[in-house]
C-alpha cells in the first residue's frame, strides 16, 4: 500500500484525504439515518393515545422533541394544535423545513467529494504526464523519470475513481432515503391534524 502511495505521488494525498472523509460522512448517516431512530413505528399511535386521553400536557411535548425528527414534528403540531387547520399546518411546514435540513446534513459535502475525487485523479493525471514529458531530454528519454510519470498519471486516475464511484452510490443513496423519510413523516403529521381537528377517528 506504501508503495502505490509513494508510486503515485504527492497528488495522492488530497485523494486520502477526501476518501476519509467520505467514509467518516457515510458511517455516520448510515446511524443517523435509521428509520427507527427518524420515524418510530409506533410514535403517531401513542401521541394520539395520549393526546386523546390528557390533552397536551408540557412532558408529552418534552418527550416528543427529545425522541426523534417526527416527534420533533409532532411536537410543533400539538403546541398549535387549539389554533386552526391552516396554523397547524403551517407550523409542520416549517419544523419539517429544519427536520429536512438536519437529515440533509453532510450529504452536500458527500456529493462534493463525489464530484471532485474524479478531477482530483486528473489533477494527478496531467502532473504525471507533466512528468513523462519532462524526462524528455535531448540526451534522450530518463527511463526512471519516464516510469515514475506512468506511475503518477495511472495510480491518480485509478484511486480518484475508487473514491468517486462509492461516494456517488452512498450520497444517491441517502439522498432517496431522506426523500422516503420526509413524505413518511408528511404523511404522518396530516393524519395526527386530521384527528386532532376531528376528521379521522
Amino acid at each position: 500500500m506504501f508503495a502505490i502511495i509513494e508510486a503515485a505521488g504527492w497528488p495522492i494525498f488530497p485523494l486520502i484525504l477526501a476518501s476519509v472523509i467520505a467514509v467518516a460522512i457515510i458511517i455516520e448517516r448510515a446511524y443517523s439515518l435509521r428509520t427507527q431512530e427518524v420515524v418510530p413505528a409506533t410514535l403517531l399511535q401513542e401521541t394520539i393515545k395520549v393526546y386523546q386521553e390528557r390533552g397536551v400536557p408540557a412532558e408529552l411535548l418534552k418527550q416528543l422533541t427529545e425522541s426523534s425528527p417526527l416527534g420533533r414534528i409532532f411536537a410543533t403540531a400539538l403546541k398549535n394544535s387549539n389554533n386552526s387547520r391552516e396554523v397547524m399546518k403551517e407550523s409542520i411546514e416549517e419544523s419539517g423545513r429544519a427536520v429536512t435540513h438536519e437529515l440533509d446534513r453532510f450529504l452536500t459535502s458527500l456529493g462534493t467529494i463525489a464530484s471532485m475525487a474524479p478531477l482530483l485523479g486528473l489533477l494527478g493525471t496531467v502532473i504525471g504526464m507533466i512528468e513523462i514529458f519532462g524526462a524528455q531530454t535531448g540526451g534522450g528519454t530518463n527511463p526512471g523519470q519516464l516510469a515514475h510519470g506512468i506511475s503518477i498519471a495511472l495510480y491518480n486516475t485509478a484511486f480518484g475513481l475508487i473514491v468517486a464511484i462509492p461516494a456517488m452510490i452512498a450520497y444517491r443513496f441517502f439522498r432517496s432515503k431522506v426523500e422516503s423519510l420526509v413524505v413518511d413523516m408528511e404523511q404522518q403529521a396530516i393524519k395526527l391534524v386530521e384527528i386532532v381537528h376531528g376528521d379521522r377517528k
